[in-house]
């Protein structure tokens, strides 16, 4: 089969109406001057999303998995079945700006030293989202995302992971980039290889990226290049669960890079963690406030206390 400039890969679970917002965005996104394929893998949505691309989309190339085979093994499905030189993997909750794949090609044919790009992503009320990082150290992956960055969110070592001390206006180089849109070139796939299953979903994209400047590339962020990001709205349908996977793809990370002892203490810690937030909705249950809510959330928690956030053996480097 003949090569492709672009392979467009998106994994979709239960978000038709985005799905069919993203397709359509693709054309103008991606230009005229360059050839491209699209190939959506659907994890067994039960929304009509396979019947609704086919219907609206049929030069869409669509795999239909027949059970949820996870984030990262549905784009490895897709990378392998891939023809392009360059490989986006965009999430169904993006929305492509007219030119903005475009752009990351431009960017990368540019810059022979990056081998991932990311866009700027954008919230649907156009306020900008954070979308580049530096690599986590363990006090980031101990408070980031936890109660303590919720009491203490000012503290520096968030400013400095989240790279608020450079400007999102120019195109720089990252450590990682959020993996709701990643451009890379094929040679870093053939590489590196494609996503670790062992995660689910989240902290693939950290991995991917961090695999890729250990053997020499570059990641790049490219603010020219704009996506909105709807964010989230497949994972939002099961709360307790992205927790879970959340967490406990947190704790596999800390494992491959930092060793078992830190991700066994950051285990234990996150769980007290769950375990507060717990008791803290109790006592508000307890005392008439939002009481619907509060046992929402206690629901949530203590399916993730059930858990344990342990995460899956992870393959060897």
């Amino acid at each position: 089969m003949a090569a492709v400039d672009i392979s467009i890969l998106i994994v979709s679970w239960n978000v038709r109406d985005l799905l069919l917002k993203c397709l359509a965005a693709l054309p103008a996104a991606g230009g005229s001057e360059r050839s491209y394929e699209i190939i959506v893998v659907d994890n067994a949505s039960s929304d009509g999303t396979v019947q609704a691309v086919i219907q609206a989309f049929p030069e869409v190339h669509v795999i239909a998995n027949k059970e949820n085979r996870s984030f990262t093994s549905g784009n490895n499905q897709a990378l392998a079945k891939a023809r392009g030189d360059y490989l986006f993997l965009l999430n169904p909750d993006a929305e492509p700006d007219p030119g903005s794949i475009a752009e990351l090609w431009r960017y990368l044919e540019a810059n022979p030293g990056v081998g991932i790009a990311g866009p700027r992503l954008r919230y649907p009320d156009g306020s900008v989202q954070s979308s580049r990082r530096r690599f986590p150290t363990l006090p980031v992956l101990f408070t980031e995302s936890a109660v303590v960055q919720e009491y203490l969110p000012g503290l520096s070592l968030f400013r400095r992971y989240y790279l608020a001390d450079q400007a999102d206006d120019i195109p720089q180089t990252v450590d990682w980039i959020v993996g709701a849109a990643m451009f890379a070139r094929r040679q870093v796939y053939e590489q590196i290889g494609g996503l670790d299953e062992s995660f689910f979903m989240y902290s693939e994209e950290l991995d991917w990226c961090r695999r890729a400047v250990e053997a020499g590339w570059q990641v790049g962020y490219v603010p020219a290049a704009g996506i909105v990001h709807y964010e989230g709205k497949s994972s939002e349908q099961v709360m307790a669960s992205r927790h879970v996977r959340f967490f406990s793809s947190r704790v596999l990370y800390t494992r491959k890079y930092y060793g078992s002892f830190w991700a066994e203490t950051l285990r234990l810690w996150l769980l007290a963690i769950f375990a507060f937030q717990w008791l803290r909705e109790g006592a508000k249950w307890l005392v008439g406030h939002k009481r619907t809510l509060r046992m929402e959330r206690m629901r949530a928690y203590a399916q993730v206390l059930r858990s344990g956030l342990r995460p899956s053996p992870t393959p060897p480097r």
